[in-house]
């Protein structure tokens, strides 16, 4: 492809790390190389983060319990993760993909796109970019790896860079995207899971070339508002930009315990530690919200969520539990609990309610000369923390031996 073309077709790369948080534990622990490792839980809860290729041969991947990546490869090494660690070298990658394009989108912690449009003019052939992109990453990390993949639209890219992984490249020219499409399963789709494969596969629909023989009508009578969206990802239309820098949606913690229980006192204490990280993590990024939303799940894992939005938004600590605990209160808890996580959103700027002093306490929340209050006390705890470290303060909820 010549350099002009290249000036007038979109292209998109999709970079995502190796196995990232196993290759980091390899990388910091040479004993580990070679060998099975597995990350994610604790003890014998909690779910799989990513598991190294050699823990992948026995069937072991991410969102597995941690209880069935044991059974399948009983010798691994199980690790619960440093997720410091992780961050600061997904710091050094992002770093490393803006010297390339001013147009760099983090996905999650361990894969980003690049709007590599244009570029050719300063870092030669595509191939020759993605060369040294890949090069870049290895010397920043001191060493760990990258699949790379490119493509005009975003979901083909990302599609891309898990064909030759680990260490590997696909580069998906426009001239070659309806073959390409054409031949590919239509589980390989973003948002096609198992089931949906399934009712697809019900219909004879196994490849997306069988997919666009479909009328757009005819998918969404079949599968709603989605189905139109199954239509444009047949053809290879993605209008989604690569956009630098997205607002928070969400912000919350959560806890698999290592046996379920019903004991509430115990139940509100972790609620506290999640109000601690979710309120320090917020006040951090200078942002407020309004609902909070409690997450169970039960010893049977059947989840449950309920939230309050409250007339002004808040970031306070207190506040924050105090929401989460009349929440869990309201709440029978007719198994044992296996999980429970606190989350903050609505950071949009939605206009809020004038509120006059006293009409917070109306509601069963505090007025917000009481919200200043605390909001002074949250500030003050987090800079002695942000002095000498995380333990030097704690509130006296949470000094109650933890089960």
């Amino acid at each position: 492809m010549s350099a002009d073309a290249g000036l007038k077709t979109a292209m998109i790369l999709h970079l995502d790390m190796d196995a990232f948080f196993a290759s980091v534990e390899q990388l910091d622990d040479p004993s580990l190389r070679g060998r099975p490792v597995i990350v994610g839980g604790s003890g014998g809860r909690g779910v799989v983060s990513t598991a190294s290729y050699e823990a992948r041969r026995f069937g072991v991947h991410s969102a597995m319990p941690i209880v069935m990546a044991r059974k399948l490869c009983p010798h691994g090494v199980f690790l619960p993760g440093r997720r410091a660690r992780y961050a600061e070298l997904s710091r050094r990658v992002m770093d490393v993909l803006g010297h390339f394009s001013p147009l760099v989108e983090q996905a999650s912690i361990d894969e980003a796109y690049l709007d590599i449009t244009g570029t050719e003019r300063l870092f030669g052939e595509v191939e020759r970019l993605v060369a040294r992109i890949k090069a870049g990453v290895r010397k920043a990390t001191g060493g760990l790896s990258c699949s790379v993949g490119v493509a005009p639209v975003k979901f083909l890219a990302k599609i891309c860079s898990d064909i030759n992984k680990p260490d590997g490249v696909y580069i998906l020219r426009p001239e070659a995207m309806d073959a390409f499409l054409c031949a590919l399963p239509v589980r390989k789709l973003p948002g096609v899971g198992r089931r949906m494969a399934a009712r697809l596969g019900a219909l004879g629909i196994v490849r997306v070339e069988q997919l666009r023989r479909m009328s757009a009508e005819s998918l969404q009578a079949h599968f709603g508002k989605w189905g139109l969206e199954l239509h444009e990802r047949a053809f290879g239309r993605d209008a989604r930009q690569v956009t630098p820098e997205h607002e928070a949606k969400s912000e919350s913690s959560e806890t698999t315990f290592e046996q379920d229980t019903r004991d509430r006192p115990f139940l509100e204490r972790v609620l506290m530690a999640h109000a601690e990280r979710v309120g320090a993590s917020l006040r951090a990024q200078g942002i407020r919200g309004r609902t909070v939303t409690l997450k169970i799940k039960f010893a049977d894992f059947r989840q449950i969520t309920r939230s309050q939005t409250l007339p002004l938004p808040i970031a306070s600590t207190q506040t924050l539990f105090d929401v989460g605990c009349r929440l869990l209160r309201a709440e029978a808890l007719p198994q044992a609990v296996r999980l429970i996580g606190l989350g903050l959103s609505g950071f949009e700027d939605a206009p809020a309610q004038m509120v006059l002093p006293g009409v917070f306490r109306d509601i069963g929340e505090h007025d917000p000369a009481e919200e200043e209050r605390r909001r002074r006390l949250d500030d003050a705890l987090d800079a002695v923390r942000a002095r000498f470290g995380k333990a030097a303060v704690q509130r006296g909820r949470l000094f109650t031996e933890k089960k």
